[in-house]
């Protein structure tokens, strides 16, 4: 990336001398713009995670094209090549700007999609580099014109660097009356919807209900005993967001193998037990349902990761080479996290495990998509009469509980009586939820097909 002097289109204001275009890239700004229009979903990082704003860009032009997204994210409205050219041409700027061409060409050439929080603080360091050039430049033309004042000079020199640091302090908060009016964009845009659930949905109706769905940044606990079909659950969910919501899903499986999985998806969805399909006892019946299933997952954006020895940091290397690929990422699954192994061992496990979630929940805020994480519940919950599971059961837990937006907890009456009257039920428990109630939510369970579902449809 060259950071150059550029030969025509600058805002004079930033012309510090005479034939001297100060420090700025023209390359970054293009990829900051370029990488917007081709995946909004990095424009919160940008402008909220990273506080970049318009003022922040060399080229004036760039600047505004910025003002035009962000106007578009407030009002929860899709940004791209014909929003954002339709938004400078609402407010008079499209042809001040270059026109439509001038928008458009910014997507040619954008060097990666995962490297744009990078390009963001290139462009505002050097915004921050820029503007304290120009106040030397002030204090300088002050010490010639007023020499032999030096205590006045002082003052005067640290009362400009001490306002510099405050004004780019001051944009890392935001006004409560701005924060509100973007909000009640939002509410209204939300209102506006045809979608029962705005958060990305499970597939289970009552769940959502009670959720909201699955919102961009959420890491969602999903908890049980050995045995009580956390990954079967988990993998349910995942399919309905691949192939009902229709969004790239990441599954890593580090306690299963790729074989496993596999076989667990094609139960679901022919009906044929996982037993027979792991022996190879299918009929001619079988295997249109099988290739049937196989077509299906062609059309689907799901991605495997099968790898034992995965850390927090290799995972987020993988998920954002899938989310530059798919334009971002509907849903995250980590199959389990007290498998995971951390990038620094602590020689604490506890602390290791806390190290991990906080990992996936930043995971989850980069990626702007939610992270489901399948955790361990301890031996403690078969010590007790009630067996029904509760925060306190997490296995290692220590941060677990205080990253997750969301916990579930799984509990089969049968799984623990075989002469249950609940056979072939299962309940999610909704033991923490950041934004809304919790609940016990009962569902059928079908162990050879590994599938929940609806008690009426079971």
């Amino acid at each position: 990336m060259t950071r150059h002097a550029a030969t025509n289109g600058n805002s004079a204001s930033t012309q510090i001398a005479a034939g001297v275009a100060p420090p700025h890239s023209l390359e970054a700004e293009q990829a900051v713009l370029g990488a917007i229009l081709l995946s909004d979903k990095g424009l919160y990082a940008v402008a909220f995670e990273e506080r970049l704003d318009a003022s922040h860009f060399y080229r004036e032009r760039h600047g505004q094209i910025f003002d035009a997204m962000r106007a578009l994210h407030a009002a929860a409205e899709p940004v791209d090549v014909l929003t954002v050219a339709d938004q400078l041409a609402r407010t008079g700027k499209l042809q001040a700007i270059g026109g439509r061409a001038a928008v458009d060409e910014l997507t040619g050439g954008v060097p990666g999609l995962g490297a744009l929080r990078r390009y963001a603080r290139i462009v505002r360091d050097l915004a921050q580099t820029r503007a304290l050039l120009a106040a030397t430049y002030e204090i300088q033309a002050r010490v010639l014109n007023n020499p032999g004042a030096g205590d006045e000079l002082l003052e005067y020199a640290e009362a400009q660097i001490f306002a510099l640091n405050q004004a780019e302090r001051a944009k890392r908060d935001i006004a409560l009356d701005d924060a509100v009016a973007a909000e009640l964009k939002r509410i209204e845009a939300a209102s506006r919807s045809d979608r029962d659930v705005l958060g990305m949905t499970s597939g289970l109706k009552t769940l959502d209900s009670v959720t909201g769905g699955w919102h961009p940044a959420n890491l969602i606990v999903l908890a049980g005993r050995p045995g009580m079909g956390k990954s079967s659950v988990a993998l349910n969910f995942a399919s309905h967001v691949a192939f009902v919501e229709q969004q790239p899903v990441l599954f890593c499986s580090i306690e299963m193998s790729t074989s496993e999985t596999v076989q667990r998806y094609l139960s679901t969805e022919t009906n044929i037990p996982t037993d027979r399909l792991r022996g190879g006892d299918v009929t001619d019946r079988d295997w249109p349902k099988l290739l049937q299933a196989s077509a299906r997952a062609h059309e689907a954006r799901f991605r495997l990761l099968d790898d034992p020895s995965v850390t927090p940091t290799q995972l987020r290397a993988q998920a954002r080479a899938i989310s530059v690929r798919e334009g971002g990422l509907g849903l995250i699954v980590v199959d389990y996290l007290q498998l995971m192994r951390p990038d620094a061992p602590s020689g604490n496990r506890v602390e290791d495990v806390s190290s991990i979630s906080r990992a996936l929940k930043l995971l989850a805020r980069e990626l702007h998509c939610p992270v489901i994480a399948l955790s361990q519940l301890s031996r403690a919950v078969e010590q007790r009469t009630d067996r029904r599971p509760l925060l306190s059961d997490l296995r290692e837990s220590g941060g677990i509980e205080s990253d997750a937006d969301q916990v579930l907890m799984l509990y089969r009456d049968d799984y623990y009586d075989d002469e249950s009257p609940r056979v072939g039920e299962i309940d999610i428990l909704i033991r923490k939820n950041r934004h809304g109630r919790l609940a016990e939510l009962p569902y059928g369970w079908q162990p050879q097909r590994m599938r929940v579902l609806p008690l009426a449809t079971a």
